[in-house]
């Protein structure tokens, strides 16, 4: 149970993690009017000190640009908003290559590109598929009210089970919303800032916030997902209760069946006493049988946990709701450590609570012991 447990308490938290992290990056640095929605207001340049490298800073991975306009996708029948986010050769979506489910990714060159990357989500609504031909308004900023309108190459159909992003981003090239905003070639809405360890975002949050002109802002994604984040944040601490229940029921198990074991063996313990045993060496005689059973206890647990883990993580039998839990099948991360600090602590806690039930031994009268029936 408390294999299971950490496993797919850990593995939910991660692949929530990396999804957020897939489409967002780990920290995003906009102009301080472009950070209350999700659409960029303001261009900043490309040519800062944090582009395409974050300068005087380690920890980081790379820098990409994007850019992100909104927009009406309208069929025949029906129509939706959308967030048209752009981007260019540099950005990286292999990430987003893994939550495809339909085509491939877009390319982008130095030319404009047609080619989107649409949410399964958007395309079930309209009725889309790969190689449909989409149209798309986008309102002006200035002059006339009337749209702008582009036509764009479904090319691939990715589904990440977060409704963040999968009700409204569509993925683009930057070049368009560059013209709809009349932005020279060197202006983007935002970039996002990958890290190489996730575990460190809030310290290099406030890094590269420091470094950055009064101007600009940066954000987490855990500061910009807060409800996302505190809601997995309680991952841990339901793996802690859990591995407490267990724990407690684990030692009161052992303790019965160690006093159990006394009882039965009270006339020998008795015999050893009158022979010249010591307390200490008949209580390591009863510790060292529960350990045997602690340790064959260990050997069934694991194996028959690790394999519904290794059931689950290659089958995927067990699906959940992704409306609820951001996932479509049950997550499992099997780590080694995890699964050797959890067996130590158990053959460590266990110890220490058999040594309770094991003093009654030296209560025990080698007289009365002997005519113990």
């Amino acid at each position: 149970m408390m294999l299971v447990s950490v496993a797919t308490g850990l593995g939910l938290k991660y692949k929530i993690r990396d999804k957020i992290s897939a489409f967002s990056g780990h920290v995003i640095i906009t102009n301080y009017d472009s950070n209350v929605t999700d659409i960029t207001l303001k261009p900043l340049e490309v040519d800062s000190n944090y582009y395409p490298k974050f300068k005087g800073i380690d920890g980081i991975k790379t820098v990409q640009s994007y850019a992100s306009k909104a927009g009406i996708v309208r069929t025949e029948t029906a129509f939706d908003g959308i967030v048209y986010k752009g981007v260019d050769t540099l950005y990286n979506l292999t990430e987003i290559g893994d939550y495809l489910v339909a085509g491939r990714l877009p390319k982008y060159g130095k030319d404009i590109s047609n080619e989107i990357l649409l949410s399964e989500y958007i395309a079930n609504r309209l009725n889309f598929k790969v190689g449909d031909k989409v149209t798309t308004y986008f309102m002006k900023d200035w002059g006339n009210r009337i749209p702008n309108i582009r036509q764009f190459e479904i090319v691939g159909i990715y589904s990440s089970g977060l409704q963040q992003f999968d009700a409204n981003i569509v993925i683009g090239d930057i070049k368009h919303v560059q013209r709809l905003n009349r932005w020279a070639e060197n202006q983007v809405g935002a970039f996002e800032v990958v890290l190489l360890d996730f575990d460190k975002i809030e310290e290099k949050g406030k890094e590269i916030y420091l470094t950055l002109p009064s101007s600009v802002d940066s954000k987490t994604i855990i500061d910009k997902y807060t409800n996302i984040f505190s809601w997995i944040d309680m991952f841990d601490f339901n793996i802690m209760v859990i591995i407490i229940i267990m724990v407690a029921v684990a030692s009161i198990n052992m303790i019965v069946a160690l006093l159990v074991l006394i009882l039965e063996r009270t006339q020998m313990i008795g015999i050893l006493k009158a022979l010249g045993a010591n307390n200490w060496s008949i209580r390591k005689i009863f510790l060292y049988n529960a350990f045997y059973l602690i340790f064959k206890g260990l050997l069934w647990g694991n194996f028959i946990g690790l394999s519904l883990l290794y059931l689950q993580k290659y089958t995927g039998l067990i699906k959940l709701d992704p409306n609820s839990y951001y996932v479509r099948e049950a997550p499992v991360l099997i780590r080694f450590s995890d699964v050797f600090l959890l067996n130590l602590g158990v053959i460590i806690i266990a110890m220490l609570v058999l040594l309770i039930p094991s003093y009654m031994i030296t209560k025990i009268s080698p007289v009365k012991a002997i005519r113990y029936d």
